[in-house]
């Protein structure tokens, strides 16, 4: 039987890895990397992936045309930027080093990688929501604090401001404030809040006024301030406020204490 090969480089479908050093074999491992499409057409895993603004505008296989969306029961990520309708999805059959998953969907890796490739400048603003979830506060400094520089690969960027007001399409338009109220990082809160509102310093408490103090981390002049960040709504409607009520808990008396509340002081 002839060996399947990618539909666009043509090569077989596995990668080469280098062993660990030290490995006792050494040399080059080949593990699978096949995805096959419900055409019957194989793919690499990148090499589909490469083709994903084509294939998420026609939602067709780029090698025989064949139509690729079905509709799933039940929710399905949702596509703001591309022809799908609710509930549909791209069931595939992908087989890499973890073994074999069918029906795997491939519209929600497609959508977010068609909408990095058509908004390049996006890629830091999603890792700087990545962070804010896991609370790396001295990355975010850092990433803010490069924000206005010129890239080193020359890809777009955004300036500062914003970055810190980004709302992610592909994450039902949340903010920063919203994501470090979802994931209960009250220091990345307060940090997001001294960077990107007019609340009054005297509001913080005093641990986040002596980390900001300690780094150097100055407040923005009112003026400068586009935006209130606490102003910032997901798409439905709701602000950082209103999910932090709904959480409750720790967040209960920062709630009460009006901080998150739009435009106070």
């Amino acid at each position: 039987m002839a060996t399947l090969t990618c539909k666009a480089c043509r090569d077989p479908l596995v990668l080469e890895v280098e062993d660990e050093e030290g490995a006792d074999d050494g040399g080059t491992q080949f593990i699978p990397d096949d995805l096959e499409l419900s055409c019957g057409c194989h793919f690499h895993w990148q090499c589909l992936l490469d083709q994903s603004l084509q294939v998420s505008m026609s939602l067709q296989c780029p090698s025989c045309g064949a139509q690729l969306a079905a509709n799933a029961p039940g929710p399905s990520a949702t596509n703001p930027f591309f022809p799908v309708s609710s509930g549909s999805c791209i069931p595939t059959r992908y087989t890499n080093e973890g073994g074999v998953q069918e029906n795997f969907d491939l519209l929600p890796a497609l959508t977010e990688e068609a909408y990095l490739e058509a908004n390049p400048e996006a890629r830091r603003a999603r890792a700087f929501h990545v962070m804010c979830s896991e609370g790396d506060v001295g990355p975010i400094i850092d990433l803010l604090a490069e924000a206005d520089l010129p890239s080193d690969d020359g890809l777009p960027t955004m300036s500062r401001a914003k970055l810190l007001r980004y709302q992610d399409p592909l994450a039902h338009m949340r903010s920063a404030l919203h994501v470090a109220v979802e994931a209960a990082q009250e220091q990345v809160l307060w940090l997001l809040l001294w960077m990107a509102s007019p609340l009054r310093t005297a509001a913080f408490p005093e641990s986040a006024r002596q980390t900001a103090a300690a780094i150097g981390l100055q407040r923005p002049e009112t003026g400068a301030l586009h935006d209130d960040i606490r102003a910032l709504a997901d798409e439905t409607g709701r602000t950082a406020e209103a999910l932090a009520a709904e959480k409750g808990g720790p967040w209960a008396a920062v709630v009460q204490a009006g901080v998150l509340r739009p435009g106070s002081s």
